[in-house]
């Protein structure tokens, strides 16, 4: 099982636990590259993939491909609230 988590660049507080418990953790400057992230690792034979909900709002591909798709697991996060 190979699993990944992608996270926005300017993201500092998401998916921390990720990368301290060894997981590979991707980064994009572009949301709108998203779906184009997800299906390169797909390609490079991760079978989960983890992502914030406000990622997760630029793919188009999400619900239309990989839901659908048996290969594939992506898991949605909740954002993380940062306290005033």
């Amino acid at each position: 099982m190979k699993i990944s988590c992608i996270k926005f660049k300017n993201d500092n507080s998401n998916f921390k636990f990720g990368k301290i418990i060894g997981m590979d953790v991707f980064e994009i400057e572009d949301p709108e590259k998203i779906d184009e992230k997800i299906k390169n690792l797909k390609d490079d034979n991760y079978d989960t993939i983890v992502i914030s909900n406000e990622l997760a709002s630029f793919s188009n591909d999400l619900v239309n491909k990989y839901t659908k798709d048996e290969n594939i697991k992506i898991i949605i996060t909740p954002n993380k609230r940062i306290k005033d």
